[in-house]
């Protein structure tokens, strides 16, 4: 028996023993074309036009060289796809047969045997499509012809009086940021960029499960929801684990409750409160003894609220989650690529734990991506990472006519319904920076707007995001799971208010070219935008590349991937304000993420100074969609840059941070932990060949989860020392994590000796480090991931770093090497 008809038998014999069965086409050979042509190309699912494009060596790699403007023409074009696929008589005899679009980009016409079925228009939504009397036993063709989304857009915007900013991508439901952003290239896709799957079911089949938890702080109160739909009325059976339970279902929707017995379950834990507890559940429909229909969810048990309360300052804007107040510690998402379909389980995987690994306890998905694949979601549940899930907005006006908001209506259910099972999933927001975009950017006086036309905006806005979404959430989850925040930000950060109230995006720096210094005055309640862009590693820069890399700041390529306008000139203002601009190009990528770890590391340590003022710090952004300069601190191939290793450190659950006065330096304990800490800290003035030249101690009890000023060192106290050539040391004889190394000085006015840096290998991918002198932000240069890097090491201590892989030779920099005479 041939593998074909193997094929086909067992799959027969699943649909005689079962009630339900699903079959992916997507690995059937699909084929396509620019709609102007006659001949078929391969093509593969999912994917995306400018993917198959490449495979079929059409056109260069966008993300390499400049190719990015040689591509721009796709997005013009319209694009076919087909396949065949055969359908056995016995197949055909279920009672009904759908076809599941799962992701269509975006303007589609779907035809089955010639047939048109379904015209699309949101890349974000399901589409499932009865196609049982358009099949035949034997062959059968879909093809999928996709409009030009900039064109079609184009002609909507046409239907509205007066411009809107951004178009034609506001009038588009798809990924935002494929239309160019300041970190991002321009390439507007087209495709099938989810599975694609055929169904067979009979009598009933299981639409969702929801588990409702009303009070899971005591792990005491679960139920599941189960709503299925019935094509025939009768005696069911539905299992939950070991829960049997006999029901009657009427023809159309039914909703079953389940109560569970939560004895013995331990609770969902975000990072660094414990453990992330999950639990499986298995849910089956049966008739007359035969499996109909089922569905896997895996859960935990957690409560998470979003507390506003006025106080004398302002509002509060903190999440209590399983009852306690929990100061978020994180960073924002963009899609992982320009073509998610590339995104691999294994990279969604690995990021999260990045995150895990750096303290952190939420990642915000931004509004201008994609609602993200399952593997992510179930990434940040089993790391105990909370999700800001953002609705798919960002930054520009949209419209408000009725089939707008319907189709942005059944976009917001679809992923509810799949998303909502997630305990990561803290709060829904309805987009970014819109408000703040009708508010402060300007563009009613840049486009002309009549005040009619002002009028229309603020109304359009209102009826999308506080009537529309959150009327949808209302209908798709209970009250335990249904927190909305209409916008992010929701004040501006030019206006005073944003500091007292609500959440903030701070770009006084970058945006605004203030000072690093300016973070420790300007603290949100919550500050969940802010940043600086740092290079990326030379493994990434030289990936930009087709050819021999040409590692020159002046290089076409190189400016390529900088999207910011002025993006080069602010990072070399910034330097020259706290460093110095190296000519050479290795110490300049070099230079430029030290200033990046900076910046961020002064803004971090300010707002967790400020707790419980402030109760959480989410930086602008984790990671990019291609090699780029940009704010991540993880570059497109995954690499660390300096600010991800900084923000480990800033993220510690129990961290010394030194705030500079006036008068005095001010040292800060700040501990995340539910317990009393108990501390003997010790103050040593050290010069940079180790001597000791002023000390001091101090013992103390810091309440649980608090950041306390345990002590005020007078700078009178130090006057006579050139703290140029000093640094303060705060340590711990009970904890070796606990210590802290402050530079009085900026770098550039720091007099630095050169270090001699000692390597003793200890294993392939072990390694200790020793110096002489101070060794500031020692750089290791390699292929591989080090436990540690860009840190510093005192004379008579030693470091032990892990390498992810071994290195035949590791080169070593040290910040003398740049800013030595």
């Amino acid at each position: 028996m041939n593998r074909t008809i193997l094929f086909a038998f067992l799959f027969t014999q699943n649909i005689l023993s079962a009630q339900f069965s699903q079959r992916s086409l997507s690995s059937e050979n699909w084929q396509f074309k620019n709609s102007k042509d006659q001949n078929w190309l391969p093509a593969k699912v999912p994917g995306t036009v400018h993917l198959d494009l490449m495979n079929n060596k059409i056109i260069p790699d966008p993300f390499k060289d400049e190719n990015e403007k040689k591509v721009q023409w796709i997005e013009n074009e319209n694009w076919d796809y087909q396949t065949q696929f055969t359908v056995s008589s016995q197949e055909l005899k279920n009672d009904n047969i759908d076809l599941v679009f799962n992701g269509l980009d975006t303007f589609s016409e779907v035809y089955l045997n010639g047939k048109l079925l379904k015209k699309t228009d949101n890349m974000f939504r399901k589409w499932n499509i009865p196609v049982k009397y358009y099949l035949k036993a034997g062959n059968n063709i879909i093809q999928v012809k996709f409009q030009s989304a900039v064109n079609t857009g184009k002609e909507l915007a046409k239907k509205v009086s007066f411009t809107m900013p951004e178009s034609p991508r506001s009038f588009v439901r798809k990924a935002q940021y494929q239309f160019g952003w300041d970190w991002g290239p321009r390439l507007v896709t087209a495709g099938i960029w989810k599975d694609i799957q055929l169904e067979f079911w009979n009598n009933a089949k299981i639409i969702t499960v929801k588990d409702i938890q009303n009070n899971s702080e005591k792990a005491s109160d679960l139920r599941f929801d189960v709503e299925i739909y019935a094509e025939n009325a009768g005696d069911y059976t539905l299992d939950l684990n070991k829960i049997h339970q006999k029901i009657s279902l009427k023809k159309g929707i039914n909703t079953i409750s389940v109560p569970y017995e939560t004895k013995g379950m331990k609770l969902w834990q975000p990072n660094g409160r414990g453990d992330a507890n999950l639990y499986d559940f298995k849910i089956k429909l049966s008739k007359d003894l035969k499996n109909i229909d089922g569905k896997n969810i895996r859960i935990g048990l957690r409560t998470v609220e979003l507390v506003q309360e006025k106080d004398e300052k302002g509002k509060s804007f903190y999440f209590k989650v399983n009852g306690h107040p929990l100061y978020i510690k994180g960073t924002n998402w963009i899609p992982g690529d320009s073509f998610s379909p590339r995104m691999t389980k294994e990279k969604y995987h690995q990021l999260i734990k990045d995150t895990k690994d750096a303290n952190m306890n939420m990642i915000r998905i931004w509004g201008g991506g994609i609602y993200e694949d399952d593997e992510f979601y179930k990434a940040c549940d089993e790391n105990g990472i909370l999700v800001w899930q953002d609705f798919m907005f960002a930054g520009s006006f949209y419209p408000a006519d009725e089939a707008f908001l319907n189709n942005v209506k059944e976009e917001v259910k679809d992923q509810v319904s799949r998303l909502q099972n997630h305990p990561s999933i803290a709060l829904w927001c309805g987009n970014n920076e819109i408000d703040e975009a009708i508010v402060n950017w300007g563009y009613q006086k840049q486009f002309k707007y009549s005040k009619n036309d002002s009028l229309q905006v603020w109304k359009d806005y209102k009826k999308l995001f506080h009537d529309v979404i959150p009327n949808a959430l209302s209908e798709s989850l209970k009250s335990d799971k249904n927190i909305y925040w209409p916008s992010s930000p929701s004040i501006g950060w030019g206006h005073k208010e944003s500091l007292t109230e609500g959440d903030s995006h701070y770009w006084g720096v970058w945006w605004g070219e203030q000072p690093f210094e300016i973070y420790n005055e300007k603290v949100g309640r919550f500050m969940s935008e802010y940043g600086f862009q740092g290079t990326p590693s030379l493994e990434t820069t030289k990936s930009m590349f087709s050819g021999t890399p040409d590692l020159n700041l002046q290089n076409s390529t190189i400016k390529a991937h900088e999207k910011h306008a002025r993006g080069w000139d602010i990072i070399n203002e910034y330097l020259k304000r706290d460093y110095k601009i190296p000519a050479d190009f290795t110490q300049y990528n070099y230079v430029s993420q030290l200033l990046q770890a900076r910046g961020m590391q002064i803004a971090i340590e300010a707002h967790r100074r400020a707790k419980p003022y402030n109760m959480g710090t989410l930086y602008w952004q984790l990671n990019d969609c291609w090699p780029v300069v940009s704010w991540s601190s993880i570059d497109y191939l995954g690499n660390w840059k300096a600010f991800h290793y900084q923000a480990k450190r800033s993220f510690e659950p129990v961290m010394v941070s030194v705030a500079e006065t006036e008068k005095n330096y001010d040292i800060y304990l700040i501990s995340d932990l539910l317990k009393e800490l108990k501390t003997d800290i010790k103050f040593e003035l050290i010069d940079f060949k180790g001597k000791t030249l002023w000390k001091a101690n101090h013992s103390d009890v810091v309440n649980a989860d608090v950041s306390k000023k345990i002590r005020s060192i007078n700078k009178s106290e130090l006057a006579q020392f050139n703290l140029s050539e000093t640094v303060l040391k705060i340590s711990s004889e009970k904890d070796a994590a606990l210590q802290k190394l402050f530079f009085f000085n900026k770098p550039k006015d720091i007099k630095l000796p050169k270090p001699e840096i000692k390597i003793r290998k200890i294993s392939p991918t072990e390694f200790e480090m020793s110096t002489d002198v101070l060794a500031k932000d020692i750089y290791l240069i390699g292929d591989t991931h080090f436990s540690d890097n860009f840190f510093d090491l005192l004379p008579g201590t030693s470091k032990r770093i892990t390498l992810s892989k071994p290195l035949e030779k590791i080169e070593v920099m040290s910040l003398w090497d740049v800013m030595k005479d």
